[in-house]
């Protein structure tokens, strides 16, 4: 189980490999965002509230990929602009959650950070996941990188993910808290990058 000493490693962990990702990144970041302002036609970066450690909020950061529209879950990709739909499927729209590293928001490696409704509701033993702070990618994230398409195929979207594919993803979750080494995220950050 991750205590406070793997914690603080990770922590590192993160720091350094954000501080040396970022110098390579900023170009390609800005260039991203000016051209998703120009696709939307709405500044090119999309900031939402989400569940951290500890079950507190903070904002998270994405490229803007969706139009100034109405948008209903399972269907996002309708909603996306052409240069959206590609930043979305290379996962290039997540590129600013490297400065929520640096923040200390997030890590590279966690569950995937939830809207309000969803992690914030845990309780038992489930909520071990809250223990650590939510990651760009990890074990959940890789199982379900096709959620959209999933959740797409289903009569009712959101029930489907509440019932489905939110209970699976907490006891992904929880068996990675439960599991954790450095060398476990080292492996999902490789599978994130070749997949």
């Amino acid at each position: 189980m991750i205590g406070r000493k793997q914690l603080l490693a990770k922590r590192i962990f993160d720091l350094i490999l954000s501080i040396f990702l970022l110098p390579i990144l900023i170009i390609p970041i800005i260039l991203l965002v000016l051209m998703s302002t120009l696709d939307t036609r709405q500044y090119g970066i999309f900031s939402q509230w989400r569940v951290g450690q500890h079950g507190r909020l903070f904002k998270i950061y994405k490229l803007r990929t969706l139009k100034q529209e109405k948008h209903e879950l399972g269907h996002l990709d309708k909603s996306a602009t052409r240069l959206g739909k590609i930043l979305r499927h290379t996962k290039l729209d997540e590129l600013p959650q490297l400065f929520n590293v640096l923040k200390g928001d997030m890590s590279f490696v966690g569950p995937r950070p939830d809207i309000q409704g969803f992690a914030d509701e845990l309780t038992g033993d489930d909520r071990i996941i809250l223990k650590v702070k939510p990651g760009i990618t990890g074990p959940a994230t890789l199982k379900y990188k096709d959620e959209e398409d999933i959740l797409s195929q289903q009569l009712d979207p959101e029930t489907y993910n509440r019932t489905i594919i939110w209970v699976d993803k907490v006891e992904i979750n929880k068996k990675y808290v439960q599991n954790w080494s450095f060398y476990l995220d080292l492996t999902f950050i490789i599978k994130s990058i070749l997949n």
